[in-house]
């Protein structure tokens, strides 16, 4: 915090400044490449256990991809008005001051895009382990295996929520995963274009694939008759009060699977045309991930029955609610492919793992840059380097995000930043309408469709859903200690601010 930033107006003119590289394909592979990642392949298992119906399981989904595709609509038009480097960061800075920008920045940091990054490498390790057997669990003997139950982050039950200190292969996988994909993305954005739209087709076309085969050669008359027979996939009765709770809770697998479609904002600096290209990424990245998603689901219902036996002797017996480890996926794969399922699968999640990392890699650094431009970040991050990218961001990004890998704390970290989550989404669109009142003739490139009614609906079903992750038993504790996450922020704001000794200031109109 000792570090204060250059005032904007004191860069000069040879300042490398960020390059115009991303097309409206780039930008599209890279909503929709950041968005795919393991989830599709596994949290319909845990949907299924809450809801325990295939009709409710589709219903979560589809509601899901409604909100996504509707926020993606209106945030269309705030990055066809701010097409600058930082995205969601500058747009909640514009319509509601920098306080409200830095706690999204600031939560963005320290846990939302870090934690994400942490979780989807930890991913790409155990699946490697799949493959290999030797990449393990197993932390390193010179680590102490105790667990430390931390009272700060809610732990109540030291077997789900304990601090699992150390390094182990898997995690050192995700360790390289990191530095790998960070050192790809020093190089310039072009090579982070290339990664991300080569993985994003990759894997895109490896979902549709394993859609078709479920659809097809998958299908199972076991799962049809007991989840589309005798009338077992109606959903209209039996809605109470506590369902709704369950409902609600449900949906957290699937909003954060339909996650990170606005981090082509961040780089909204280097789209090309991007008052035209950006609204039209969001939308055709957001539609396409959406529609597959569902489509996926259904095939997961074609191939397997919803309910089981969790000591079923077979995938077909344990059934979507009892896959083995939730992998879903590997499930499906197995019905088609006998033997070489779970490998098959492995090498898909990999691909989508490994592109997802690089999306979410390349875009958080460059909110970093902003907040340091507006003197609420360190100083370096605030500098592109030789090639043209936020390097000082990209490298502490990846310090930050190791230790987490390190700590074994992010897959509880997401879970309390879920709630925060949804509030950053609501302020945003809620800073729309604040935009139109407060400067009604600024230039529009791109007018929200279905203004008001549409953003004002997303604003309501994304309320609706925080209010019942507040209330709901399962999600009380991590919705409260994400909103105590996000007010941590507000006296690190006034701390960084005094150390600083002026205000924010904004870099000048123009400038990324």
């Amino acid at each position: 915090m000792s570090s204060v930033a250059a005032a904007p107006d004191a860069v000069t003119d040879t300042q490398p400044e960020f390059v115009k590289a991303l097309t409206l394909t780039d930008a599209t592979m890279l909503v929709a490449g950041s968005m795919i990642g393991s989830g599709i392949f596994l949290v319909s298992a845990d949907i299924a256990r809450q809801v325990q119906s295939p009709f409710w399981l589709i219903m979560a989904w589809i509601l899901s991809g409604v909100m996504t595709v509707l926020a993606a609509l209106a945030y269309g038009e705030l990055a066809a008005m701010y097409p600058k480097a930082g995205g969601q960061y500058v747009f909640l800075r514009e319509s509601m001051g920098p306080l409200m920008g830095f706690l999204y920045g600031w939560t963005l940091f320290v846990v939302i895009q870090t934690g994400t990054i942490a979780a989807v490498a930890v991913a790409f390790g155990k699946f490697l382990g799949v493959l290999w057997p030797a990449i393990s669990p197993v932390r390193y003997g010179w680590f102490p295996q105790g667990d430390v139950c931390s009272a700060a982050l809610g732990c109540h039950d030291a077997a789900t929520q304990s601090v699992q200190l150390g390094l182990t292969p898997q995690r050192l996988i995700a360790l390289i995963m990191i530095w790998v994909l960070t050192w790809v993305n020093l190089r310039g954005v072009r090579e982070g274009k290339f990664v991300q739209t080569t993985l994003t087709t990759v894997k895109t076309l490896a979902l549709a694939g394993l859609i078709i085969l479920g659809l097809t050669v998958g299908r199972n008359a076991i799962a049809l008759h007991a989840n589309f027979g005798a009338g077992n996939f109606g959903g209209a009765s039996g809605i109470t009060g506590a369902f709704v709770l369950a409902f609600g809770a449900a949906m957290v697998g699937s909003l954060f699977s339909s996650d990170a479609w606005n981090n082509v904002t961040f780089a909204a600096a280097e789209v090309k045309n991007p008052q035209r290209n950006l609204p039209r990424a969001l939308f055709f990245g957001t539609g396409l991930v959406c529609v597959l998603y569902i489509i996926a689901n259904f095939a997961y219902l074609s191939v397997l029955p919803l309910h089981g036996d969790p000591n079923g002797a077979d995938v077909i017996q344990r059934g979507i609610m009892y896959a083995t480890q939730d992998r879903v996926g590997t499930a499906v794969a197995e019905t088609i492919f006998s033997g070489y399922g779970a490998a098959i699968m492995a090498i898909a999640i990999l691909i989508s793992t490994f592109g997802c990392n690089n999306g979410l890699i390349l875009a958080g650094a460059r909110v970093y840059w902003a907040m340091a431009r507006d003197r609420l970040f360190f100083r370096r991050v605030g500098t592109l380097n030789a090639k043209h990218v936020p390097a000082a961001g990209l490298i502490a990004q990846s310090i930050w995000t190791s230790i987490l890998c390190l700590t074994g704390t992010y897959n509880q970290l997401l879970d309390f930043v879920i709630f925060a989550a949804l509030l950053f989404y609501v302020a945003t669109i809620a800073g729309l309408f604040i935009l139109r009142r407060r400067l009604p003739d600024a230039p529009r490139p791109y007018r929200a469709v279905g203004y008001p009614v549409l953003p004002a609906l997303y604003i309501l079903l994304a309320a609706a859903v925080a209010i019942v992750l507040l209330i709901a038993d399962k999600t009380r504790t991590q919705a409260f200690s994400g909103l105590v996450l996000v007010l941590i922020g507000v006296p690190v704001y006034f701390l960084w601010r005094s150390v600083e000794g002026r205000g924010p200031a904004r870099v000048p109109h123009g400038r990324a």
